[in-house]
């Protein structure tokens, strides 16, 4: 049963939504004074951009041909299949949604035009494409298939998610996205990758455990890394 785990990304994405205003707004000043969190900001900013998620697919691929590794190709493949399904449900809901984008917002936490019109959509797209960020759940789903597939890597949990976490300071800091966005993008990132690198069924568990969680939040693996405790299977 799922509901626990939908139940609390919806409360998170609720409650930051009605403090969206001052969030963002104390992100973004921080941001125009602090030129070590502005620099922060921007590199974090392009993690999420795609370019950075393909150039690790093709690094992937190439060292994976050139060294006859099996599991380097197969993630290099993953990699851009989780890119490409993920960002195709980000943008549908984009466009569902209708969201505003700080930097231009008519609203203190930007106007929302559910089911826009298409062709306006596409001549102003930061008027409608904020919610969710794409950004962030492009770089989760890409971070969850790398880690799937090397479980024994236990430095990539921990460089990866202070990362994901500077993606996300940068996305509001720079006034694309609103803290409320990114909840649902981690979730749907996070999910995707754990399906692409589990294309026949999440890894059994011991007889006697859970074979589902519902628990929102960070845990500590077996190996020492850091794990984000929310599984959805479909």
């Amino acid at each position: 049963n799922q509901l626990p785990v939908i139940a609390g990304i919806s409360a998170l994405t609720a409650v930051t939504i009605i403090t969206d205003n001052r969030t963002w707004d104390a992100t973004a000043k921080l941001y125009d004074k602090n030129k070590f969190f502005r620099d922060v900001c921007d590199v974090g900013d392009g993690i999420g951009d795609g370019k950075t998620q393909f150039g690790l697919a093709a690094a992937y691929a190439i060292y994976g041909f050139a060294f006859n590794d099996d599991r380097a190709i197969r993630t290099a493949s993953q990699t851009v299949e989780v890119i490409l399904a993920c960002g195709g449900v980000v943008q549908l809901l984009k466009h569902i949604t209708g969201r505003e984008s700080p930097f231009l917002a008519t609203t203190p936490t930007g106007a929302w035009r559910f089911f826009p019109n298409q062709l306006d959509y596409l001549k102003h797209v930061p008027k409608y494409d904020a919610f969710p960020s794409g950004h962030i759940a492009t770089a989760f789903a890409t971070l969850t298939v790398a880690i799937e597939n090397y479980p024994e890597k236990a430095w990539i949990p921990w460089v990866g998610y202070p990362l994901m976490a500077v993606c996300a300071t940068g996305l509001v800091g720079t006034s694309i996205h609103w803290w409320s966005d990114i909840p649902l993008g981690v979730a749907l990132g996070y999910s995707f990758g754990r399906l692409v690198a589990h294309p026949d069924g999440l890894t059994p568990v011991a007889s006697g455990q859970s074979k589902t969680k519902t628990d929102l939040g960070l845990s500590v693996r077996r190996d020492g890394a850091p794990e984000l405790a929310l599984t959805v299977q479909w």
